[in-house]
């Protein structure tokens, strides 16, 4: 299955905490963009997860070009042209920097946005920027939008502080652009709200087409008394699995989804067997987990499996 994120990495401040490293990354078969970033670092306000680092906010480079990307010429020759650094805080300290990458061609359908409240407007968000390859139209309309707090998928992000799941997208009364993501193929919407200092909100949003979907899976953990479950999860109509998931509690420092609720840092791994999953029912070989952190304390994790 074609997914619509084709790389992932994971980019972490060095022991001096001047510049960051990398961490670990999901790349598939695109090994020579590997090499190219394993040995990379940046500083602060430096290449796309440095600069995501400094704004403090979400960042979508939409150009990956050799004057703002370092690795500009291995991104071009893997057919990467775009970059959304998510950079994970705890108060004002920087913990880690998430980047996906996309692609361009013919079957490439999604969109991935960043969500602002403006400073003259505080009272309603609207698209700062995003990718969403081939779905022009449906971009269109998109950035003509401007959405109150608990109104369409990134205001009730926004309202609830808390990321949100909604399967069956086109029939969702909740999202205003029902009818054009039904046109555009969109099946599924996630949004995370990003935590941001002064009065600025920033919601990010995940539209997945059925075929190229965001990740295989996606699922919300949240922590309730000292264990984790799963709240709600994308392709429930897996019912055996579902099942599973639901029945499923994961404690602090246990497994993959456990190490992230105790060190607050985001987590790829491949080892999906200790991870607290099956990977047989689902053909599932990696995931990547994002805490969602709101006042030093962890609100809940979002997991990504490919």
């Amino acid at each position: 299955m074609k997914t619509f994120i084709k790389v992932t990495e994971i980019w972490v401040p060095d022991k001096e905490r001047t510049r960051l490293e990398f961490g670990s990354g999901l790349y598939g078969s695109f090994t020579e963009f590997k090499t190219a970033s394993e040995h990379e670092h940046f500083a602060f306000d430096e290449g796309l997860p440095g600069k995501a680092w400094a704004a403090g906010h979400p960042i979508v480079m939409t150009r990956l070009e050799p004057s703002h990307f370092k690795r500009a010429k291995a991104a071009r020759k893997a057919g990467l042209t775009c970059g959304i650094a998510l950079p994970i805080f705890s108060g004002e300290f920087l913990l880690a920097v998430v980047v996906f990458f996309c692609g361009d061609d013919e079957e490439h359908a999604g969109a991935i946005e960043l969500w602002s409240n403006d400073p003259a407007n505080l009272q309603t968000l609207q698209i700062t920027d995003g990718y969403y390859g081939t779905l022009d139209y449906f971009e269109n309309i998109s950035r003509t939008l401007k959405l109150p707090e608990g109104q369409g998928l990134p205001g009730l992000a926004w309202a609830s502080n808390m990321p949100v799941l909604i399967e069956n997208i086109a029939d969702a009364s909740e999202f205003i652009r029902s009818t054009d993501a039904r046109q555009a193929g969109i099946t599924t919407g996630l949004a995370i709200p990003i935590c941001a200092s002064g009065n600025r909100t920033y919601v990010m949003t995940f539209l997945s087409a059925k075929a190229t979907p965001i990740a295989k899976r996606i699922q919300i953990w949240t922590p309730e008394n000292s264990r984790l479950v799963c709240q709600t999860g994308y392709s429930k109509t897996n019912n055996e699995l579902a099942a599973l998931f639901e029945s499923l509690c994961v404690e602090k420092g246990s497994g993959a989804l456990g190490r992230v609720w105790l060190t607050g840092m985001p987590l790829i791994t491949g080892d999906i067997e200790n991870a607290n999953y099956n990977p047989e029912l689902e053909s599932l070989t990696s995931m990547l987990a994002i805490p969602v952190i709101g006042q030093g304390r962890l609100k809940a994790i979002v997991a990504f499996l490919f």
